[in-house]
C-alpha cells in the first residue's frame, strides 16, 4: 500500500516584511516550516509585479529549508532558468501559461529542479491530466493569483479530489486564504501541502499557525467524516465558475476577481 505524502507547512515569503527578509526566514524556519514559498509574477500573466531571481537568491542565502518557487509569467521556461540558477529547490509554472505543459516541466527537470504545476481556480484539473506522470506537485489554486483580500473558494476541492482520484500519488498544493480551518478541508480532500501567507505572518508567534495548520490537516485526513466547508455557498461555488467569455489566462478581467469584486492590491493573495 502506498504510503500518503507528509503534509508540510510552506509560509508564503510576500507576507513577510522584505525590510528584515533574512530574520523572517529564519523565523519561519524556527516556528516550526517546512519549507517556505515565493511567488513570482511578471506584470502580464497576473497584473502584478513582486519579485526576480536576487530576492530568490537572497531567501537561498538564509534559508536551511526547501524553497519553493511559483512562477505566474508568460514565459515560464526562461523564467525557470533564472531561478534555478539563483538556487530555488523547486519551481511550478501556471498551466494556462503553458502551450505544452510537458515541455516546460520537462525543461525544469533538466536544470535539475523539482517540477510543479498550477493550476487557478476557473482551470479544470484535466488540463494536467496528460502529464501528471512528469511532475512531483499539483499547485491547486485556492484564489485568483495577483491580489490579496479574497476569500478562500471552497468550489476547488473537487478538483483535488479528482487528482488523487486519476492515482497522483505527489504532493498537492493548496495556496490563498490558507488558514487551520480551510486546510483541514483540503487534507480531508486529498492535499498535504499548504501555502500560507498572512494568517502565519501577522501572528505573534508563527509557530501558532504553523502548528494550527499541521494539527488541523493531520486530524482531517485521518479522519473518516468530512469537513464540511462553512462557507461553500452557491456563491462561493460560482466565483470559482464565473469566468467572461472570451477571457484568456492572466486576462486582468478574470485575475482580478476577488469574493467582493474589488480585490485590494496587496502584494500577497495568501
Amino acid at each position: 500500500m502506498t504510503s500518503s505524502p507528509p503534509i508540510r507547512v510552506y509560509p508564503s515569503l510576500l507576507a513577510c516584511d522584505f525590510g528584515k527578509l533574512g530574520e523572517e526566514v529564519e523565523r519561519c524556519e524556527r516556528a516550526g516550516a517546512d519549507g517556505l514559498h515565493l511567488d513570482v509574477m511578471d506584470g502580464h500573466f497576473v497584473p502584478n509585479l513582486t519579485v526576480g531571481p536576487d530576492v530568490a537568491r537572497a531567501v537561498r542565502a538564509h534559508a536551511r529549508t526547501r524553497v519553493d518557487c511559483h512562477i505566474m509569467v508568460t514565459d515560464p521556461v526562461s523564467a525557470s532558468k533564472w531561478f534555478a540558477d539563483a538556487g530555488v529547490d523547486s519551481i511550478t509554472f501556471q498551466a494556462e501559461a503553458a502551450s505544452d505543459g510537458r515541455l516546460v516541466a520537462d525543461a525544469i527537470r533538466g536544470l535539475g529542479k523539482g517540477v510543479g504545476v498550477a493550476i487557478n481556480p476557473d482551470t479544470p484539473a484535466g488540463i494536467v491530466r496528460g502529464y501528471l506522470d512528469r511532475v512531483d506537485l499539483v499547485l491547486v489554486m485556492s484564489v485568483f493569483p495577483g491580489f490579496g483580500g479574497q476569500k478562500f473558494i471552497a468550489a476547488v476541492l473537487p478538483k483535488i479530489r479528482e487528482l488523487r482520484e486519476w492515482g497522483f500519488a505527489g504532493d498537492i498544493e493548496v495556496d490563498g486564504g490558507i488558514d487551520d480551518e480551510k486546510a483541514a478541508l483540503c487534507a480531508e480532500a486529498g492535499a498535504n501541502v499548504f501555502v500560507s501567507g498572512t494568517y502565519v505572518f501577522r501572528a505573534p508567534d508563527p509557530a501558532v499557525p504553523i502548528a494550527a495548520i499541521r494539527e488541523r490537516a493531520e486530524r482531517a485526513r485521518s479522519s473518516s467524516t468530512p469537513a464540511t466547508p462553512a462557507g461553500d455557498s452557491r456563491a462561493a461555488r460560482d466565483s470559482a465558475d464565473r469566468k467572461p467569455t472570451g477571457s484568456k489566462p492572466g486576462d486582468r478581467s478574470t485575475e482580478r476577481r476577488a469574493t467582493d469584486g474589488r480585490p485590494s492590491r496587496s502584494r500577497t493573495h495568501g
